[in-house]
C-alpha cells in the first residue's frame, strides 16, 4: 500500500531506541542512569493531583468547549499579567491536548503546500515534522555561539525567500537550553513583520530559566502565535495539556480546527491545572527550578574537565548540548557504546540537528545530584578509553 508521501518526512526518534536498550539493560540487572528523556523526574505537584482527584469526584468527565474551560483560560491570562506584565484576552487562549495539540493547530492554519518555514538547527524534531506534514518546506538554519544558538533577526533576513511565510522560535530551546533576550526577540518579530510573515514562539520550557527572568512574546506582540505547555515547568507531562495564544483574528478558524481535530483537551486535566497557578503550587515549582539550576552547575563543572562543557552555558530548560567531536563523529554509536559500556543513557544529536548532529549529544539533567556525579564519572571512564 502507498502511504501519504508526507510521512516520509517524519524521521524516527532515535532516543526511543536508546530508551528501549536502556530498559532492557535494567531488566537484565544493570544500574542504568537515565539522562536521555526530556521529562522531569519530579512527580506532579500535590495541589494539582488533589485538584484532579476532586475534578473526577465532582463528575468533571464530559467534553468541554473546544478552546477549553473559561476558568482555565482566565487563569492562564492572569499568569501572563502577573509574571510577564502582558495583557492577554482569555478569548485569545486555546487550551490543547499538550503543546503538540497547539503545534498541530498552528501548523494547519499557517502553512500549506509550498510554504517555506524557517527554524533553527538544532531544534525539537517534532517542530519540523508538524510543518512537513502540513506540506511546508523546512529550511533549517544552522545556529551556533555567534547567534546564541538561536534564530536571530540577522539570520531571518539572510535566509528569508519569496515563499517563506513563517519563522519558528523556541526560548528556552530544546535541545540547547538557550534563550532569546527581549531585544533579540523583538528584533526577530520586527524582521518577520517587515516581510509580512508569521511567527510561532515555542515557550514550552518557559519558567525553567536560571540566569535571567523568564520572558514571553506575549509581552512584546499581539500578533505572534505562542505555544506553551503544562508538562515541563508545571510537571504535568502525562496529563497532556498545553495552550496556544493566538492573534484575535485567528481564534475563530483555530477553534473550528480544534472542534474537528480533537474536540477538546482532557477535562480532568483542565480542572487540575487550575491549581498550578496557586501560590502553594508556585512555591513548589520554584523550589524545583532551583534544584534544576544546581544540577546544571554540577554537570557543567564535571564535564568541563573532559572538554565536553558547552561553549555557551544554557540559560534554561534542563538540557546540555555537547560537542563530542574530539571523541567521536558518530553520535548514535557514541550513545550506544556509552550505554553498553557504562550504563549511562543520553540522546544522539542526530535526533535534533539536520546538520552537525553526528558531532553532538544531548544530556537531560533530570536526575538527582548524586546520580549526575556518578554519570560524569562513568562518562570520564568511557571517553578515557576512546
Amino acid at each position: 500500500m502507498a502511504w501519504n508521501s508526507r510521512v516520509d518526512h517524519v524521521a524516527p526518534f532515535r532516543v526511543m531506541h536508546l530508551l528501549e536498550m536502556a530498559q532492557a539493560r535494567e531488566a537484565a540487572g544493570h544500574d542504568v542512569i537515565h539522562l536521555e528523556v526530556g521529562e522531569p523526574d519530579f512527580a506532579t505537584p500535590e495541589p494539582i493531583i488533589a485538584a484532579g482527584q476532586q475534578a473526577l469526584a465532582s463528575g468533571h468527565t464530559r467534553y468541554t468547549p473546544a478552546a477549553g474551560i473559561p476558568a482555565l483560560r482566565e487563569a492562564i491570562a492572569g499568569h501572563y499579567a502577573e509574571h510577564f506584565n502582558a495583557t492577554v484576552d482569555p478569548a485569545r487562549i486555546l487550551v490543547t491536548p499538550g503543546a503538540s495539540g497547539a503545534l498541530l493547530l498552528a501548523s494547519q492554519l499557517l502553512v500549506e503546500t509550498g510554504s517555506r518555514v524557517l527554524m533553527a538547527d538544532p531544534n525539537y524534531p517534532c517542530n519540523r515534522h508538524f510543518m512537513a506534514l502540513a506540506g511546508a518546506e523546512i529550511y533549517a538554519v544552522s545556529v551556533g555561539r555567534d547567534s546564541g544558538w538561536q534564530l536571530d533577526a540577522a539570520l531571518v533576513a539572510q535566509h528569508w525567500r519569496e515563499k517563506t511565510s513563517l519563522a519558528m522560535l523556541a526560548s528556552p530551546s530544546n535541545p540547547t537550553g538557550h534563550t532569546l533576550s527581549a531585544p533579540q526577540l523583538s528584533a526577530v518579530l520586527a524582521a518577520v513583520a517587515e516581510r509580512e510573515g508569521e511567527v510561532i514562539v515555542d515557550e514550552i520550557y518557559q519558567g525553567l530559566n536560571y540566569d535571567d527572568a523568564p520572558l514571553s512574546a506575549t509581552s512584546l506582540s499581539d500578533s505572534a502565535f505562542v505555544v506553551n505547555s503544562f508538562s515541563k515547568y508545571f510537571g504535568m507531562t502525562g496529563w497532556r495539556l498545553g495552550w496556544l495564544v493566538a492573534p484575535e483574528h485567528a481564534v475563530e478558524p483555530l477553534t473550528r480546527l480544534a472542534q474537528n481535530m480533537f474536540l477538546a483537551a482532557p477535562t480532568p486535566s483542565q480542572h487540575a491545572a487550575l491549581a498550578a497557578f496557586t501560590p502553594e503550587c508556585r512555591g513548589i515549582l520554584e523550589q524545583r527550578r532551583e534544584t534544576l539550576k544546581e544540577r546544571r552547575q554540577v554537570l557543567l563543572r564535571g564535564l568541563a574537565s573532559l572538554g565536553l562543557a558547552p561553549d555557551l552555558p544554557p540559560q534554561g530548560a534542563f538540557y546540555l548540548w555537547l560537542d563530542i567531536s574530539r571523541y567521536s563523529r558518530d553520535s548514535q554509536s557514541f550513545c550506544e557504546r556509552l550505554l553498553l559500556e557504562e550504563n549511562v543513557a543520553i540522546t544522539p544529536g542526530i535526533d535534533f540537528a539536520v546538520r552537525g548532529g553526528e558531532h553532538h549529544v544531548r544530556i537531560a539533567f533530570t536526575n538527582d545530584v548524586a546520580r549526575l556525579e556518578e554519570a560524569v564519572a562513568r562518562i570520564a571512564r568511557f571517553v578515557g578509553r576512546l
